[in-house]
């Protein structure tokens, strides 16, 4: 058989992802208790050392570098170890008890030191049962009663009529909200993946809500922003060029704030259209089918969660009308401010134009007055000299010669001026075309 290529660095890792987090095989009675802890980004591994803590006590092979899932049979209970993102999740599984399918919790068969050791803030617990028979022999009214302290129930019969699942999604005086599963023809695995969907869905409902204090907070910022920028346009249309700098700078300082505000709170947004996409996906895959007089897992979600996941949308859009907004703003403002610098400099050309104009005109007169002074001093030595040779010979005329070198010298100054101004611009001109 012929040897495969090299391997692509990724190729496992990939291959491995579609079966990452597999669902642990559940036979009924069992409970299940899940907890959830927000651990931050970037990753850290003050949860893996306590699972590896907890490992070591019971004698088990702790999770290895790098692993996001990890479970392990310890004995007294099953552990279940995910790292999610933003949060990692421990799920504890124990033997169930038909008399009290939801007491003590399977979260009680853990040390209690260690659990009060795990890092992180909780933000989610729950309790679940998986069960042959309902208890209370199916009322519905004494099962509220007795596990979910009166309160309407939220259920439906699930996978096809193969179990039902009932909730009231509360959180109770023991901490935890309770979920009691009933399982009527579903093999273990089967079971195991409906049970994992459901504290899936509690989960994921739960992430997807930390952006509505988000989106509250952000809703008088952007209220206020919103006005700010109406009073400024309003200033624009009446403005001169003297207020346009001022405008230009709170135009600025408030588009760093609406970025600002942009930048702090994409992430959550985007975290909770991701995990509202993902209670969709898990409550779809329940193939949820009606109890008579009792909400959906989906009617509830959509009646209680879809509003919130509006809000937190609405204060997207307008985060980003309002960026829109003020970025055409302050394009049209720089363009209003350009063209009044353009105005400006137009006027300082002009200005240095016919500054240039009156040096041309001073030079002409200095160069006249140039000729008509060497011409001046020129002539005065030439009368000197034709004085002297009329006083050694009375045959010449000295102011005849003097008189007669005048026009001749001036035109020789003239002459040499114009040359030397003629060579001036030549070096000139020469010399911007040597530059780069």
């Amino acid at each position: 058989m012929a040897r495969l290529p090299e391997n692509h660095p990724l190729r496992f890792a990939l291959n491995n992802e579609v079966h990452a987090r597999p669902p642990e095989p559940l036979s009924a009675p069992a409970k299940i208790s899940c907890i959830a802890l927000i651990t931050g980004w970037p990753y850290r591994d003050e949860d893996r050392a306590v699972v590896a803590e907890l490992t070591a006590r019971y004698g088990a092979t702790p999770p290895g570098p790098g692993v996001k899932h990890y479970s392990v049979d310890l004995g007294d209970f099953h552990l279940v170890w995910e790292r999610h993102t933003e949060f990692t999740r421990y799920t504890f599984i124990v033997k169930g008890d038909a008399e009290h399918p939801l007491s003590p919790p399977a979260l009680a068969a853990a040390p209690a030191d260690w659990v009060d050791a795990l890092p992180g803030d909780l933000i989610l617990a729950a309790n679940a049962a998986l069960v042959d028979e309902l208890p209370c022999n199916g009322d519905y009214a004494e099962i509220a009663a007795r596990f979910f302290g009166g309160h309407a129930l939220v259920g439906s019969s699930v996978t096809g009529g193969a179990g039902l699942a009932l909730t009231d999604f509360r959180i109770h005086a023991d901490g935890f909200s309770s979920f009691l599963i009933q399982n009527k023809s579903m093999p273990p695995w089967h079971a195991g993946r409906i049970v994992q969907r459901i504290l899936e869905i509690e989960t994921y409902r739960v992430m997807s809500l930390l952006a509505l204090p988000v989106a509250n907070a952000l809703g008088p910022k952007i209220t206020q922003a919103e006005k700010e920028l109406a009073e400024i346009t309003g200033v624009m249309t009446r403005s001169q060029a003297v207020d346009e700098p001022a405008l230009l700078e709170r135009l600025t300082r408030l588009e760093a704030q609406i970025e600002q505000g942009y930048t702090e709170s994409q992430f959550r947004f985007g975290a909770a259209s991701a995990y509202y996409a993902l209670v969709h996906r898990r409550i779809g895959e329940l193939r949820e089918e009606r109890i008579k007089g009792m909400q959906t897992f989906q009617e509830f979600i959509e009646r209680r969660l879809a509003p919130a996941m509006s809000t937190c949308a609405a204060a997207e859009r307008r985060q980003q009308a309002l960026s829109d907004r003020v970025e055409r703003a302050s394009q049209l403002l720089a363009t209003r401010v350009n063209l009044t610098l353009e105005r400006q400099n137009q006027t300082l050309l002009d200005s240095m134009n016919k500054r240039a104009e009156l040096q041309v005109r001073l030079q002409r007169t200095v160069e006249g007055l140039s000729v008509a002074a060497i011409t001046y001093y020129i002539v005065g030595i030439i009368g000197y000299l034709a004085k002297g040779a009329e006083a050694a010979n009375h045959a010449i005329n000295a102011s005849l010669i003097t008189g007669l070198s005048v026009p001749i010298v001036a035109a020789f100054a003239g002459f040499g001026l114009w040359r030397l101004q003629r060579e001036f611009s030549r070096q000139n001109e020469k010399k911007g075309e040597e530059r780069p």
